[in-house]
């Protein structure tokens, strides 16, 4: 056998006895054979929903547990959110949450129904997510100057349109009211598909969505893309420009991370977010998560505690600088 053999079979051997040792402790962790439930507190088909389904499978094999995806929408995301922080904290509920209804909710919110820090442990980043500024192709500005210049002809007659108060693509439309210096109403729907249809239909002039949720409507024609609304531009949309390239300091990266409830015990979390790495590191999910413009967020329980720490900081501010709230 020559020595490039011998080291590809010791790196084949090496990671098998990997994913053995952890399915080991991970059937050692999860001793009773019933499904993992991933609540998610946005609506099917969200940007949210599609990316945990494309990691969950693969958790699922490494854990030897099935994985049950439970969406459930309204209240800005609360009313899911609320149910996981209340559910046994045994690891067999858990709470799958993008950046900002678990970090801007507490501050928009006079009575959200839980604390972010006190109610949830965070188990691991899954990934961050691309947001585009998207329109119906009959829709007469083809770029941000052009959107801002209409919006001035017309003030308040143009609208856009979120997934629910308090969402991102909510506080993103604010935000370029007040940076663009327009005023574009906000329609509010219950979840990104229905604000999409709406979109695409031409009741609602614009929309800041996630790539992960309008990537098939782009793909087939039925949403143009304006602008990307990060600070920077997508790997996946190279020659679109960012907003921020009109509208300098603009713009806003989501992340999607998976939480248990407070006294979830340590060694379930940890056997949670040692399947969530390996998981990310799997090239079918790497390559799954680019189709959705989102790359790959790993960290250690403790990072992801700290950026979330410092993420509730900056939010706060945000919020009260806005003076948005939801009653």
């Amino acid at each position: 056998m020559t020595t490039t053999r011998r080291m590809a079979c010791t790196l084949i051997a090496g990671g098998m006895a990997l994913l053995q040792g952890m399915q080991a402790h991970a059937a050692e962790t999860y001793p009773q054979q019933k499904p993992i439930t991933i609540i998610v507190p946005q609506a099917a088909g969200g940007a949210s929903d599609v990316v945990l389904r494309i990691v969950a499978q693969k958790m699922s094999t490494l854990l030897k547990q099935s994985v049950v995806v439970d969406n459930r929408p309204g209240a800005g995301g609360n009313i899911g959110i609320v149910a996981a922080a209340r559910a046994p904290a045994d690891g067999y509920t858990l709470l799958f949450n993008v950046s900002s209804a678990h970090l801007v909710n507490p501050f928009l919110y006079k009575n959200p129904g839980f604390s972010p820090e006190k109610d949830f442990v965070p188990v691991a980043p899954f990934a961050t997510g691309g947001m585009v500024l998207v329109a119906a192709p009959t829709f007469a500005p083809n770029n941000v100057n052009e959107l801002i210049e209409l919006a001035k002809a017309k003030p308040g007659e143009l609208t856009f349109a979120s997934a629910g108060n308090g969402t991102l693509n909510h506080l993103l439309g604010e935000m370029f009211n007040r940076a663009a210096d327009v005023q574009i109403t906000h329609i509010p729907y219950r979840g990104a598909p229905a604000a999409a249809t709406d979109v695409m239909s031409g009741r609602v002039s614009i929309a800041y969505q996630a790539l992960a949720s309008s990537g098939a409507f782009i793909k087939g024609g039925k949403l143009k893309v304006l602008a990307v609304a990060n600070k920077e531009r997508l790997e996946s949309l190279p020659g679109v420009p960012s907003i921020a390239e009109t509208v300098p300091g603009f713009g806003e990266t989501p992340w999607y991370g998976l939480f248990a409830p407070a006294a979830t015990p340590p060694a379930i979390v940890a056997a949670l977010a040692d399947a969530t790495r390996q998981a990310l590191r799997d090239p079918a999910v790497i390559q799954g998560l680019a189709s959705q413009g989102a790359k790959p967020y790993l960290a250690t329980p403790a990072a992801f505690r700290q950026s979330i720490s410092s993420d509730l900081a900056r939010w706060k501010k945000i919020v009260e600088e806005s003076g948005a709230h939801v009653d």
